[in-house]
């Protein structure tokens, strides 16, 4: 391999480093934007092929520390196996979209259409196989810097769009176009700027209490699949820790309190839960495996369980088993029964109040809490279970997606993990309230209630087509223009 090609493979494994410095908990958003300049000149010039090979070093250099907490989850029992073939496969998407590079990049505004495959190899990537593994978008490691504002208008693809297209104009139109035209790759966080004032705080709808119950669990890993006692226990004391807190004066009665994820095993019955909701005396959504389901329970004091919410993506290899001979190989679930996904979208009536429910890994997802917000909900629970991955960034990473959908629904997100970091999360996706890692904790906010749609929940679906769309159009434009030319060429 000659030495320009070195240099040039090389510059795509740092620019994929420098997007994964670009994410929570690092606050370093605008690293993404010299990553992606990067990865421009690295594509100038070359063929179809080597673009390929320069998008799968740069999805390995971004994947491969992104998503280091596999290897924290799995890495004693599993070998380094399950992170390492996970971070190829999603570096394949990107290097199949970056195939298409030289087919696009001589139409007019090249970085606008290379984008756009941007956000198709992210699309593609929530979608297959097995449902997709929508982790590790560009817009998740935005919360912090003002492109996330886009999100109110198109949800995490538009964010995404504009800061891939910001990187790629910048590095493409620069240093060889007039001065007139020099600004058009500033456009997007110009967008973003001007997008400032749609993002709003106030209460529309009044106001709610709401606590969160962070039982904890200890950080075992794996032999966390025989610790349900133990997860039981903790969250049902510190509930009555909670009750104790509250009949005491030192804390205000909550409107609603939050259990984390995996708190329970409960049925239709269970007195226990109900003795200590009852004392509590405060309606309680209560994460818990039933019925066979991962589900959040509407659970009222004196009544017991009432409406549920059903997790509708489960986890692959965890909740549901692709290739069961092939996933024992990389998952300690391989045996046990796939869960039954809900169908129904995440909306509850409880405490007065339309609550929008996504479970852990649904953050991810655009549909779950757009249809939430979409149905009514005033505001956002995401109820989650991280003490899997240990001390590392996976929690934080989960909590920028659920501050982005703040942004994106105009709501307050109030996210309740296990073993933390909980969080309450303002509709600007500002964290008001946050609790530490490995430890029981009572966390009690006032939250706004808000009942506006953003367009963003209105038409945000709309702009991902329009956005992937771009990139089917782009590359159908790119081989008419390929092969005109070579019609041309051979009657010339």
């Amino acid at each position: 391999m000659r030495r320009a090609d070195l240099g040039r493979y090389g510059a795509a494994a740092l620019a994929g480093g420098a997007l994964a410095l670009s994410f929570p908990p690092r606050t370093a958003w605008w690293l993404a934007v010299p990553a992606f300049a990067v990865l421009w000149l690295t594509l100038e010039g070359v063929r179809g092929r080597r673009a390929a090979g320069l998008g799968f070093v740069f999805g390995l250099g971004f994947f491969l520390p992104h998503l280091w907490w596999i290897q924290h989850f799995l890495g004693d029992d599993f070998g380094p196996w399950p992170w390492v073939v996970l971070s190829a496969l999603m570096a394949l998407f990107v290097c199949a979209v970056m195939a298409f590079v030289p087919l696009v990049a001589r139409l007019p505004a090249a970085p606008v259409w290379v984008a756009s495959l941007f956000v198709l190899q992210e699309t593609a990537r929530g979608l297959i196989p097995f449902n997709g593994f929508p982790w590790g978008r560009v817009a998740f490691g935005q919360v912090d810097g003002p492109f996330a504002r886009l999100a109110i208008v198109g949800g995490a693809p538009l964010v995404t769009f504009a800061v891939v297209v910001t990187g790629f104009g910048l590095a493409a139109w620069l240093p060889r176009v007039r001065q007139w035209r020099r600004g058009w790759a500033l456009l997007p966080f110009a967008a973003a700027l001007a997008a400032g004032p749609l993002v709003a705080v106030d209460a529309q709808n009044g106001q709610r209490t709401v606590a969160v119950v962070q039982g904890n669990a200890p950080d075992i890993g794996l032999d966390l699949l025989t610790a349900g006692d133990t997860l039981r226990a903790n969250h049902l004391r510190k509930t009555s820790e909670l009750a104790a807190l509250v009949r005491g004066g030192s804390v205000p009665k909550p409107d609603l309190v939050v259990w984390p994820e995996s708190a329970t095993r409960t049925g239709d019955r269970d007195p226990v839960l109900d003795r200590a909701i009852t004392d509590l005396g405060v309606p309680t959504l209560v994460s818990a495996l039933r019925h066979n389901q991962n589900s959040v329970i509407a659970w009222q004091p004196g009544t017991g369980a009432g409406a549920s919410y059903a997790k509708q993506e489960l986890v692959p290899f965890a909740e549901h088993i692709p290739l069961r001979d092939l996933a024992r190989l990389v998952t300690p679930f391989a045996d046990q029964a796939d869960l039954d996904a809900g169908t129904e979208p995440g909306v509850l009536d409880i405490a007065g109040t339309r609550v929008g429910v996504g479970i852990c890994y649904e953050v991810a997802y655009d549909y779950v809490l757009r249809e939430s917000a979409a149905a009514g909900a005033q505001l956002l629970v995401v109820p989650t279970n991280n003490a899997w991955y240990g001390r590392g960034e996976m929690t934080y990473q989960q909590l920028g997606m659920a501050r982005l959908r703040a942004i994106e629904h105009g709501r307050a997100v109030v996210v309740a993990a296990i073993s933390g970091v909980s969080a309450v999360v303002r509709p600007d996706g500002s964290v008001v309230q946050s609790t530490g890692m490995f430890t029981d904790a009572l966390m009690t906010a006032s939250v706004p209630l808000r009942t506006g749609v953003t367009f963003a929940t209105r038409f945000g679906a709309a702009i991902h087509v329009l956005l992937t769309g771009a990139a089917f159009a782009a590359c159908v434009i790119g081989l008419w223009s390929r092969r005109r030319a070579s019609v041309g060429a051979e009657q010339g």
